[in-house]
């Protein structure tokens, strides 16, 4: 059996064990440089191969520290931490930021000879032999500082494996009391002497040592225990930090039990600092006489220590498996974050985050206890996607207890792998979709279409994709609010009023492949991670999104078709100061410039006066915007855009069914909370960022696929319907009317012939009565002769002509008819208005 599996047992085998661990620490260094030395028995021959197997040295690499999350401040600029992460509660410090109280403590208390060994102190091992005998197996103590530090790395390494249960063995073998693992610390500790410094080594240890918890390091323990920086700390402080190290869970003044045992370690120190001559008898007697007083700083690691931006701050954590600039793989790119040390700088606009907030709060409060109400607002850079503001009405809450139904740890705003939520209906905001689908495919928006209440078929509606699912009886879609809609409106004035009916017409004119495909090239996609639907009735918005995808969607208008994938992480630096940049921007032509000008183009009436008139800021700043409604009102959406900012604001059930309509909030009808929450949020982000103006539309997205108006005069009722209604426009009978043209066909029509209208204009024609009479010639008759010949039924009018001033008063001139409107020749009809113009001396 090898020496290295074979554990001596009772009081005589432990103290056998630790003569030969203490006869090899002596030739350690020998045995460093001599691995051949002929050391006497199974045991030394086999903790020598052990100094073999062993690397020369380990290295002190970065420890376990803090994730810090920074957002920007008033001015857009200047970075603000919002919150800090971490496993471990540490702050790396300098040699010159710790106390020489600090470094004469732990030389007392953890290593006298500190300074003259050289990684191992050998009379301590002999005398920790002694001491450890009647234990009857090797106990603590003859480690040295140097040792002790090889044994945090490599609990710091254990900490770093992949799974718990691999954490815990490898910390258990790291701490196991055995001669092996003593003998591996030794030689590695020799390693560490010969390649750092003393000085090197001792911050190393002050930095890595555990206080308890999850608090590491004498920066963090200092601002913990005593509010202050490891620089500042007096002498009794320093030593109460260093009486916490060798024991932790009895002497760490996290528990105010441990107070009486810190402080008889803490005076043990203090005396042993007296003999060193670290300190004078003054200072040991007062630093003795100062009772332990805790000033406890708790740590806030963790987004619910982020403010106002607990959500956001979430989401940037739900992030880091994402993170390329973290490392090549999800895996290794999470445990880099949790060995932490990094800057992450976002593009959290933190004044405009608190004035959202604030109003978010206030219009639906987290505390509701009628109905689960849910509320958030956010705003997305157009061009970029940067995420300005993520505000939602519940309190942030991710422990596993919680603290009731103000709490939540779901993220509303964004999709389920980011938060946790399954999104919401879109209502009507999904109209955006199917406008800039229309728009794509050449038509207008003064194309009229029906919005008549009726049945669609379900296969009217085209399908190219296969999938949609359009079998089934006939549907017959509300308009919101039970409006009853015309059966010939424009496709901008259904925007304007949100006609349910239009839209569906729309579609049928379409492809609902077209739509989805439209939606998700402007970033549509649900929630919860399923296909995206397109069948009618996800026209009028049935598809569960996240608010933070409809804000980047409606950016897009504000960025001339431009749209951006969402992002919060602007750039990111190391523990070692590397840049390692941000998130990449993911920006596509969703649509082309032209039709997002005109979707603004309708999109600005919805808010100056439309659906959205409670929305608008009435600033000066043009906003596109859109409304949206579910069924019941269980879902309220207010979406809007500038060209600086794009904002979404949800208000509705996180679960239930509450009508939104017959709720009361403190700021009035819950239906209308979303505009409450929408005006003074964009309102304040004009105020900062400004807003130019949209584009004007091209005039053939305006009028669309136009078509000219036949000429149908002298045809038959049912001829000029046939014709006109084969070029897309709507026939309307407007009745008879005077004309020349043969009884019962067509004598005129509106819009007039050759006229370019779009699609779907209605043109109304007009039957002839066939009583057209010929102008008599009544030039150079008097006024009365014209009127007997002309006769009655006209309105005759007289134009007065002034002759020359010579004109003789008795001339045959005077009064005399010169000419007429119309000529002579010309189609009178009854009621025609004449016009004569007849001469005179003074008119």
């Amino acid at each position: 059996m090898s020496a290295q599996n074979s554990k001596p047992s009772g009081v005589l085998g432990a103290l056998a064990g630790l003569v030969g661990l203490g006869a090899l620490a002596g030739v350690l260094v020998t045995a460093l440089v001599t691995p051949a030395l002929a050391v006497t028995g199974m045991t030394a021959k086999a903790s020598i191969d052990i100094f073999n197997s062993l690397p020369e040295y380990l290295e002190i690499n970065q420890l376990a520290t803090k994730n810090t999350i920074y957002g920007l401040g008033d001015d857009g600029v200047t970075p603000v931490p919002i919150a800090q992460l971490y496993k471990q509660n540490r702050e790396e410090v300098e040699w010159d930021q710790v106390s020489q109280y600090l470094k004469d403590a732990v030389v007392a208390g953890e290593d006298r000879r500190f300074y003259e060994h050289g990684g191992v102190d050998v009379a301590s091992v002999i005398r920790a032999a002694v001491g450890n005998v009647a234990g009857g197996e090797i106990g603590s103590g003859a480690s040295t500082l140097t040792m002790q530090l090889v044994k945090n790395i490599r609990i710091q390494a254990a900490l770093e494996e992949p799974s718990e249960a691999l954490q815990k063995a490898k910390r258990a073998e790291a701490e196991e009391q055995t001669i092996e693992r003593k003998l591996q610390e030794a030689k590695l500790a020799i390693g560490l002497e010969k390649k750092y410094s003393k000085d090197e080594i001792m911050l190393a240890y002050l930095n890595i040592a555990g206080f308890g918890g999850s608090t590491y390091g004498v920066q963090s323990a200092a601002k913990q225990f005593f509010s202050v920086p490891a620089s500042d700390v007096t002498l009794p402080q320093a030593a109460s930090l260093i009486a916490i190290v060798q024991t932790p869970a009895s002497h760490s003044l996290i528990w105010e039990d441990n107070i009486e045992a810190n402080k008889q370690r803490r005076d043990f120190i203090l005396g042993n600092m007296l003999e060193l001559g670290s300190i004078t008898q003054e200072e040991h007697d007062a630093a003795v006489a100062t009772p332990v007083e805790v000033a406890y700083s708790a740590p806030q690691n963790g987004c619910m220590y982020a403010a106002s931006a607990p959500y956001f701050c979430d989401y940037v954590t739900k992030l880091v498996p994402e993170l390329e600039m973290l490392g090549a793989s999800a895996e290794e790119r999470q445990a880099n974050w949790d060995r932490g040390g990094y800057h992450v700088y976002t593009s959290l606009q933190l004044n405009q985050q608190n004035h959202a907030q604030g109003i978010v709060n206030a219009e639906a409060p987290a505390e509701e206890a009628r109905m689960e109400l849910g509320a958030v607002a956010n705003v997305v850079e157009p061009g970029t996607g940067r995420i300005r503001v993520m505000a939602q009405n519940k309190y942030f809450d991710n422990t596993e207890a919680g603290q009731g139904p103000a709490y939540t740890a779901v993220n509303f705003s964004t999709d389920r792998p980011y938060g946790g939520s399954s999104g919401f209906q879109t209502g009507s905001t999904y109209k955006i979709f199917t406008l800039a689908a229309w728009l794509n495919a050449g038509h207008g928006l003064n194309e009229v279409v029906n919005g008549a209440k009726r049945p669609f078929p379900m296969g009217s509606f085209t399908d190219s994709c296969g999938d949609a699912g359009l079998g089934g009886p006939a549907w017959t879609p509300p308009n919101y609010g039970g409006a009853s809609g015309s059966s010939s409106t424009t496709v901008l004035q259904s925007t304007i009023n949100s006609y349910n009916i239009s839209y569906v017409a729309m579609a049928q004119k379409l492809d609902l492949c077209s739509i989805r495909d439209t939606a998700a090239a402007l970033g549509a996609h649900r929630a919860d991670g399923a296909d995206l639907q397109y069948n009618p009735a996800t026209v009028l918005g049935t598809n569960e999104m996240a608010p933070l995808t409809m804000a980047a969607a409606i950016a897009a208008v504000g960025a001339g078709g431009l749209y951006c994938k969402p992002t919060a992480i602007d750039n990111v630096v190391a523990a070692d100061g590397t840049e390692l940049g941000g998130q990449a921007r993911e920006c596509s032509q969703a649509v082309s410039p032209e039709v997002s000008a005109a979707m603004a183009y309708a999109l600005k009436r919805v808010v100056t006066g439309g659906t959205a008139t409670a929305s608008n800021t009435r600033d000066g700043i043009q906003i596109a915007g859109k409304t949206g409604t579910t069924d019941n009102s269980e879902d309220t959406w207010m979406i809007g855009t500038t060209t600086t900012n794009a904002l979404a604001v949800w208000v509705g059930n996180i679960n239930g069914k509450t009508n939104m309509n017959r709720i009361y909030l403190p700021g009035g009808n819950g239906a209308q909370a979303r505009h409450r929450i929408f005006r003074p949020v964009m309102a304040a982000l004009n105020g900062q960022y400004g807003g130019g103006a949209f584009a004007d539309p091209p005039s053939s997205l305006l009028n669309g696929r136009g078509a000219v108006v036949p000429n149908v005069v002298g045809q038959t009722q049912e001829q000029a319907k046939a014709l006109i209604e084969s070029l897309g426009f709507t026939y309307a009978y407007g009745g008879e009317v005077s004309s020349s043209v043969e009884v019962g066909r067509i004598a005129s029509l509106e819009p007039a012939p050759g006229a370019t209208v779009p699609r779907g204009t209605t043109v109304t024609v007009y039957g002839s009565l066939d009583n057209a009479a010929e102008m008599p010639n009544v030039i150079g008759k008097s006024l009365g002769e014209a009127k007997s010949e002309i006769g009655r039924g006209y309105t005759l009018v007289e134009d007065c002509k002034v002759l020359p001033e010579n004109t003789d008063p008795d001339s045959d001139a005077i009064g005399k008819v010169t000419a007429t409107d119309p000529a002579a020749g010309g189609e009178i009809f009854p009621g025609a208005t004449i016009t004569l113009s007849v001469t005179r001396l003074k008119c």
